[in-house]
């Protein structure tokens, strides 16, 4: 994969993932980290692309986050969109990848990760993330979900193939439970979190895209974002990022 075109398709966007601010701030009222007199919170964001996670936890809770992402470019506009907004916390960030986290064993409260544990797997993230959080922490991350157990052939093989630890709530959950996890809550994101807030965006920039990248690498990229938006407005009744947020026992 040529990460610099992925890098340019996705810079400007406002989140490399389907979400919302509403979304975000569900998961910290289900989460219980906006109660009056929570004491400050040490919080990793990662896979948090431009941030706009970030900044929603950045603005709503007392806590030091640290947002954390591979590519230095998105952070670096992350940085930028920080300066504009009035924050509640302090907000750096860290270039690195999510299977080599730097942060001591059991020093964290809170791990967010929407849209980004599949680069490592569900359950090897959750088992990593796990041994960072303190008794009592927080694991809030979203994950590819089947929303039936019923689909038509074409959805289900091209997710089989392109993340086969795609698996029903009921599934994820089983894990959470089984990694010593009790799970405070789950809901699957709506169709505006990916309709409106990143297909649509992201297909307003093909055509600059294209007209600045001409090889047949970026003509790929896009003709397989392209695919992937025509199977979600097709088959999203089958299938959605689920929200799952966990407390480590």
């Amino acid at each position: 994969m040529n990460f610099d075109l992925l890098i340019d398709l996705h810079k400007d966007g406002w989140r490399q993932g389907p979400g919302s601010e509403d979304a975000s701030l569900q998961a910290l009222t289900l989460a219980g980290l906006c109660a009056q007199g929570t004491p400050r919170l040490n919080i990793a964001d990662i896979g948090c692309g431009t941030g706009a996670a970030s900044l929603t936890l950045a603005k709503m809770l007392d806590a030091d986050i640290t947002a954390i992402d591979l590519f230095p470019a998105f952070l670096d506009i992350l940085k930028t969109r920080a300066q504009e907004e009035r924050l509640k916390g302090t907000l750096t960030t860290l270039a690195c990848s999510m299977d080599q986290l730097p942060f001591e064993e059991e020093s964290l409260d809170v791990i967010w990760s929407e849209g980004a544990i599949y680069n490592i797997g569900f359950e090897k993230g959750v088992s990593y993330f796990k041994s960072f959080l303190k008794q009592g922490g927080i694991l809030a991350v979203s994950e590819i979900t089947w929303l039936t157990h019923n689909r038509p052939d074409e959805i289900t093989k091209h997710w089989d193939t392109n993340y086969p630890e795609i698996a029903t709530s009921a599934d994820k959950i089983s894990i959470l439970e089984d990694k010593g996890f009790v799970v405070k809550g789950y809901f699957p994101l709506s169709e505006d979190c990916w309709l409106e807030n990143y297909y649509k965006p992201l297909e307003g920039r093909f055509e600059a895209f294209l007209a600045k990248h001409q090889g047949k690498e970026a003509k790929e990229l896009i003709e397989a974002e392209i695919t992937e938006i025509d199977l979600y407005r097709r088959y999203h009744d089958y299938y959605s990022y689920g929200f799952y947020i966990a407390q480590k026992i």
